[in-house]
């Protein structure tokens, strides 16, 4: 079997767990009782797991945020509902692959799924052009969206892209429009709408599907304006300095909960969602359901009414020495 990628501060646990495995393969061998070895060091193995997952740095939550086996929209999907029918196409000719969703059920509450889709390989990637949205994708979503208006079903976004698609066809075939018509849009609509970042969520490529009532975040997952990497290249000409743009940009969860970007925490299993991701899926379930029964008690005049609310609210900050009057004009 293939080794499961290795994050460089992971790498301390290497050791333990081949101590594990050496162990555990001695038991199946052999008749001698290692239960209490097996035990010592599965028990330190989880502390120094929780340790070092405790302590990660804005750049350290962006490579566990991009990690290959960090489960995705679809694998989300798999788990959350029971039913699920994919839909393809925007009606206009595409069917951007980099973007999917569909009508699924979880339990008994129907409703819209949606959200950006990568790759686990190279070749999988390519087909999903790494998450990364075309123009396409986002009209593919709004229709998606426009259907689960209709009938009256929640809309949950999923967001994990780098940023929309920069390329020369993308902008001929209007990236900047369709994502502006969906900020426009996803503000009229009379339904709750949940929107999680379940890995990267990069600058307008997010945005697209993040008009939401609820906006939600894994642990470890980032919410940016544009990447660390492309921060450094434009401020000091140097991508090699991504870790402190990280660090400046504040995009981590715990800060953007701080400065009320965000309306929740999905805590993630000890070594992050790509080590236990059915357990990851539950919490997230938890999350959508809890706050999917608190917008179901609104009416739809009080949901649009919070959700411009909402957005309206984001950036307000206080100058040294100025009055709180300005907070509340």
């Amino acid at each position: 079997m293939a080794r499961r990628p290795l994050l460089e501060f992971e790498k301390p646990l290497v050791e333990l767990e081949e101590q594990i495995e050496q162990i555990r393969q001695l038991a199946k061998d052999s008749e001698v009782d290692v239960s209490q070895q097996l035990l010592q060091l599965e028990t330190l193995a989880a502390r120094r797991r929780e340790e070092i997952f405790t302590n990660l740095t804005p750049a350290q939550k962006i490579q566990v945020a991009r990690h290959p086996q960090r489960p995705s929209t679809l694998d989300y999907i798999q788990v959350l509902t029971d039913e699920w029918i994919e839909l393809h196409g925007d009606r206009r000719g595409s069917d951007d692959q980099a973007l999917v969703g569909g009508v699924g059920r979880i339990g008994d509450q129907a409703c819209v799924l949606l959200g950006h889709q990568k790759g686990r390989d190279t070749k999988e990637n390519v087909a999903r052009n790494f998450g990364m949205a075309s123009p396409g994708g986002y009209r593919k979503a709004l229709r998606l969206m426009e259907h689960a208006d209709r009938f009256r079903l929640p809309i949950l976004t999923f967001i994990d892209t780098p940023g929309a698609y920069a390329g020369l066809l993308a902008e001929e075939q209007g990236q900047g429009e369709a994502i502006a018509v969906n900020l426009r849009e996803m503000f009229r609509l009379r339904v709750p709408i949940i929107a999680t970042v379940i890995g990267e969520g990069g600058s307008g490529g997010a945005l697209g599907i993040g008009v939401a009532d609820r906006l939600l975040m894994f642990e470890h997952s980032v919410y940016t304006v544009a990447s660390p990497e492309a921060c450094a290249s434009i401020l000091w000409r140097d991508a090699g300095k991504a870790a402190a743009a990280a660090e400046a940009l504040k995009i981590t969860a715990s800060d953007l909960l701080k400065l009320g970007v965000i309306d929740d925490v999905i805590t993630e299993p000890s070594g992050g969602n790509h080590w236990s991701p059915l357990q990851a899926a539950e919490g997230l379930k938890q999350a959508l359901l809890r706050h999917l029964g608190e917008l179901q008690r609104l009416t739809e005049a009080e949901l649009t009414q919070q959700r411009y609310a909402k957005f309206r609210a984001m950036g307000r900050y206080l100058e040294a020495g100025a009055t709180d009057t300005s907070l509340s004009s």
